[in-house]
């Protein structure tokens, strides 16, 4: 893999307090994190998918890792069994599954994987079942986090899909959801509450959605300079414009005590909205680093070869120029295979640095997997700043 560090550099006082409002400049280094991306090298049971959040089940959401247990949210995962390279009969592709990491390490032997079962075959944990759900609709999963001053309540954000063709991209969103699930409740989650939110857009046939990252700016989750909201980012649009959301976490529920940024102010009317950046893509991360600023971590456009950040002053803006961090091109086997949706896991880096996963695919994937089932899973990076 190519190493894009060591550019933007704007002077020797990298990270010096005088350097927090620069947004276009930092120094840093990228290397391969093999163990992470080991961890999910699996040939039985959870042997692929996508989505690929972490939340680290105490509410600890800064680095460096404060959390005994992580939860990790897949959407779109296969189940199955691996082997001499060959998929086995049998396997089959769920919607939504999830893990646990018990401790901050990688080791595959504190590692478990979780879905549901029905009459012995496997099925997604999370199903949609709200007042706008249609037959044949299916959850992918948006970030989530455990809300500290609601009890310790995990929620996650539910995409409602429906297809709409064979093909790699026959699929659309038709709607957004709530999923709470009560600090009580351990894996599989057979109960869980869900409810539609207002969080899907639908204007001037572009679409987007609220629930790609979360940001956590609690001192509860501790975090440094925080504000005590949580900021929800949302994209829009075909060219993956991005929209920022917060709420103080005893009202997350109340959808009428969100505000939306205008780009000026916040205000409650969600079609204000304003784009802060675009380029993003449909999952992503914001973090604080330590000398002040906000890391923005994404894939350039959603699908694309490079993983990318942009410096923020604040969790809302203003965001600096997009700089590279890593060409994802050694990782693309075949031709028809391509990589999406980076984002920072900064309840799992070390302090200074940030481990960033991103996924796999084919534009050809039933027929790609027979040859290279180990194909559809997270591969991981680490940034270390200087």
């Amino acid at each position: 893999m190519k190493n894009i560090g060591f550019v933007f550099l704007f002077s020797l006082l990298a990270y010096a307090p005088v350097q927090a409002q620069q947004l276009d400049s930092i120094r840093f280094n990228v290397t391969t994190a093999p163990e992470w991306t080991n961890l999910f090298y699996r040939s039985e049971g959870w042997f692929g998918g996508d989505g690929i959040y972490s939340i680290p089940l105490n509410g600890q959401e800064a680095s460096p890792p404060k959390a005994k247990k992580t939860l990790f949210i897949f959407s779109d995962s296969m189940i199955g069994k691996v082997t001499d390279v060959k998929m086995q009969p049998g396997a089959k592709m769920i919607h939504n599954a999830a893990a646990v990491l018990d401790g901050k390490d990688p080791d595959p032997k504190k590692m478990s994987f979780s879905w549901k079962n029905a009459d012995q075959k496997p099925e997604s944990i999370f199903s949609p079942k709200t007042p706008l759900t249609n037959a044949g609709d299916y959850y992918w999963l948006g970030d989530g986090f455990v809300n500290q001053e609601l009890d310790n309540a995990m929620f996650i954000f539910g995409y409602r899909i429906k297809s709409t063709g064979s093909g790699a991209f026959g699929f659309a969103e038709v709607g957004n959801t709530l999923i709470k699930i009560k600090a009580s409740e351990a894996l599989p989650f057979q109960n869980y509450e869900q409810k539609d939110t207002p969080f899907y857009l639908d204007e001037n046939s572009e679409t987007g959605s609220f629930g790609a990252g979360i940001y956590v700016n609690t001192k509860q989750a501790g975090q440094a300079n925080a504000d005590g909201y949580i900021y929800v980012y949302g994209t829009f649009g075909k060219t993956k414009k991005l929209l920022v959301a917060r709420v103080l976490p005893a009202a997350f529920e109340n959808y009428n005590k969100w505000n939306y940024w205008d780009g000026k102010n916040w205000q409650a009317d969600i079609k204000k909205s304003a784009a802060v950046t675009d380029q993003v893509s449909n999952e992503l991360s914001l973090s604080q680093l330590p000398d002040g600023r906000y890391a923005l971590i994404f894939q350039q456009s959603g699908i694309g070869k490079y993983v990318c950040m942009q410096l923020g002053k604040t969790p809302y803006g203003p965001f600096g120029k997009v700089i590279k961090l890593w060409d994802t091109s050694e990782a693309i086997e075949l031709k028809s295979f391509f990589t999406y949706n980076a984002k920072a896991h900064p309840g799992l880096s070390k302090k200074g640095e940030l481990l960033i996963s991103y996924n796999v695919n084919s534009f050809d994937f039933l027929k790609d997997l027979q040859t290279h089932p180990n194909l559809y899973r997270p591969r991981f990076i680490r940034v270390k700043f200087e």
